[in-house]
């Protein structure tokens, strides 16, 4: 009963916040819409700054259980070979993709994008941080490297880019969603792009 009720107000709690930001929602209209007692807040997170930051790490925590089904995001990839490390990024990013179109909803997509200008909650290690530190070891350069950052948010945009903006993917092909074909598509340009990027740094 009570992990329903927790549950119950971060999926409202994610909702408003997705429409309105931080600042234009309030704990009473979470409880509201979630039909909860206020003081639910004060039990289960503290406070509305808390619940934000926790709808992040709900969320988190969930991404990292999956990726741990197939690799282990703490391993030392300065170990691996070169093969290897350009293997496991194609698998990171192919198995991201099917997170992302399967188990991302548009109302914690909403949220996601606000909270990039938010300072309120603080993305923890995320698979983002570990795809960067891959492309970093493939093209023998820092993590932190501009190019790196750079390389790694083309590759990250290249996989949420259809999904963040509708207007020029789905909804020109009279869709409401993404099919398996539409998935294909995204992945064999994502491949594409690596094997281009691997090809100019004259990597095999």
């Amino acid at each position: 009963m009570e992990d329903n009720a927790r549950k119950k107000i971060i999926e409202t709690a994610t909702k408003l916040f997705a429409l309105k930001g931080f600042d234009g929602v309030s704990i009473r209209e979470i409880c509201r819409n979630a039909n909860v007692n206020i003081s639910m807040i004060s039990y289960y997170f503290g406070g509305k700054k808390e619940l934000y930051q926790a709808i992040v790490d709900d969320k988190s925590d969930k991404i990292h259980k999956y990726i741990e089904t197939f690799t282990d995001i703490n391993q030392d990839i300065s170990k691996l070979s070169k093969k290897e490390q350009i293997n496991l990024l194609n698998t990171m990013l192919d198995k991201m993709i099917d997170y992302f179109y399967a188990d991302i909803s548009n109302d914690f997509l909403c949220f996601m994008l606000n909270e990039q200008h938010n300072p309120h909650a603080t993305i923890k290690g995320t698979p983002v941080n570990f795809i960067r530190k891959l492309v970093g070891a493939i093209f023998d350069k820092d993590a932190n490297d501009r190019e790196i950052i750079f390389k790694t948010n083309f590759l990250i945009s290249m996989i949420n880019s259809p999904r963040i903006l509708p207007s020029f993917s789905i909804r020109l092909l009279g869709q409401e969603d993404f099919i398996q074909d539409d998935i294909k598509i995204i992945k064999d340009n994502l491949n594409l792009y690596i094997n281009t990027l691997l090809k100019e740094a004259g990597i095999d």
